[in-house]
């Protein structure tokens, strides 16, 4: 089963956090047996910035960021037999779309994938006549990486076909426990670029409680804090290279997750983090969102901080044994439920058991 896939980049992690989430994804599908193209825009300087080669699982297509580029390689969704359209592409988003729908055959699976489901249904709420939400009644399937309940049944009153999580998982070739490094050293460790639905969370959970524990090191990576004012205890090393994120994960004694407050409010929304540190067997902190017991237990697998004053508690009291024990139960955890390996399956179903598809085969 040939799958096009339309998204912002599979070889570049750079201001593009979907790139873990598509990689575990579509190359778990590969290994299930689809022939998968990913195309993808030269646009946000991601080609300069990338972080891995084209895989051999997959096919990469990358096109200029041009309206005529884009037309021509929407054009070769004519050739799938499941056709996904990504949101938050990055380049003419709402024209990619119509293209995109205008091209796959009529028998063609037609799915729109959200990476931020919160965001693009805020937008969709704000603006009637907006395109994706004009497209919903075109499309067969809408699956979302996160958001459970609240946005299942917002994207069905807005007129989905149907609406399906497909969560963040691990992908144990990419994120697994390696040796420490010296670079790393901290007590507690967040790595996150700024964004404006997180800003506030960072202070709040991450900054202000290393201002109480001066006696502690926290490290901070990530792009576009450089002026942001933080005490002295906090050590900023900007970007770090996803090939980085494993030792990252595994050198401080915690590391910390912080939703952006959409994905909070919404819950069931898992970051690419929680798996990444995880899967390294790290002892993570993350901020307190519903649904978090669905893939990790509280207290045994991960420790669960409601505000900055939590996080002060959980780390004044954490010693290294008890952090490694919590690593090892939340690697143990991720490995036997929550792999890409275990979404492929559900994605490969998905696919088969769709009437477009079911007919495809009968044929």
């Amino acid at each position: 089963m040939k799958i096009a896939f339309y998204g912002s980049s599979l070889v570049s992690a750079y201001w593009n956090g979907a790139a873990t989430y598509y990689r575990g994804l579509l190359r778990a599908l590969a290994q299930k047996g689809y022939d998968i193209t990913f195309y993808e825009p030269d646009v946000y300087d991601r080609q300069k910035n990338r972080d891995i080669d084209p895989p051999e699982w997959c096919k990469v297509v990358v096109y200029d960021g041009t309206v005529d580029a884009l037309k021509r390689v929407t054009a070769e969704a004519s050739q799938a037999d499941v056709v996904v359209k990504a949101s938050g592409v990055g380049f003419e988003d709402d024209l990619l779309l119509a293209e995109v729908l205008r091209s796959a055959r009529p028998d063609a699976l037609k799915i729109f994938w959200d990476v931020d489901a919160p965001a693009t249904l805020a937008e969709l709420r704000a603006h009637a006549d907006h395109p994706l939400r004009q497209a919903l009644t075109e499309l067969d399937l809408v699956l979302t990486y996160g958001g459970g309940d609240p946005v299942v049944d917002a994207y069905r009153g807005l007129g989905a076909a149907d609406c399906i999580p497909i969560y963040n998982a691990l992908d144990p070739e990419t994120h697994h426990p390696v040796a420490t490094n010296p670079r790393f050293n901290a007590d507690l460790g967040f790595l996150g670029n700024r964004l404006p639905d997180r800003e506030a969370r960072v202070e709040h959970f991450f900054l202000e409680p290393a201002t109480h524990l001066p006696q502690q090191t926290f490290l901070l990576g990530g792009s576009g804090w450089h002026d942001k004012p933080m005490s002295p205890n906090v050590n900023f090393i900007g970007h770090v290279s996803t090939r980085d994120h494993n030792a990252f994960n595994v050198t401080p004694k915690a590391v910390l997750n912080i939703s952006r407050a959409s994905m909070a409010e919404n819950g069931f929304s898992p970051a690419t983090r929680v798996f990444e540190a995880a899967g390294a067997g790290a002892c993570l902190i993350t901020d307190y969102w519903e649904g978090i017991e669905l893939f990790l237990k509280p207290d045994e697998e991960v420790l669960v901080a409601r505000d900055g004053q939590d996080v002060i508690d959980i780390m004044a009291g954490l010693d290294a044994d008890k952090a490694r024990q919590i690593g090892e139960r939340a690697l143990a955890r991720v490995l036997a439920e929550h792999t890409y390996a275990h979404r492929a399956e559900d994605v490969d179903a998905i696919f088969r058991n769709h009437p477009n598809t079911r007919r495809e085969a009968a044929e």
